[in-house]
């Protein structure tokens, strides 16, 4: 029994292999937004810092 592949799946490999520059332009691509050093000692200030919403939000008060 075959594994199913879809048609934009194959697609993909076939065009990755007729251009394999692309790769490195997805690379780095990802690493201009993803691939980022963390700090954990800012993420926890951050979190610690943020203010609890309501629970519900469009609630007026009176």
């Amino acid at each position: 029994m075959a594994i199913y592949e879809s048609e934009h799946t194959k697609f993909m490999r076939e065009w990755l292999k007729a251009h394999p520059e692309e790769l490195e332009v997805q690379r780095q691509g990802r690493a201009l937004w993803w691939d980022k050093p963390q700090d954990l000692k800012e993420t926890a200030a951050n979190t610690a810092s943020s203010v609890k919403n309501k629970a519900y939000y469009y609630q007026n008060e009176v």
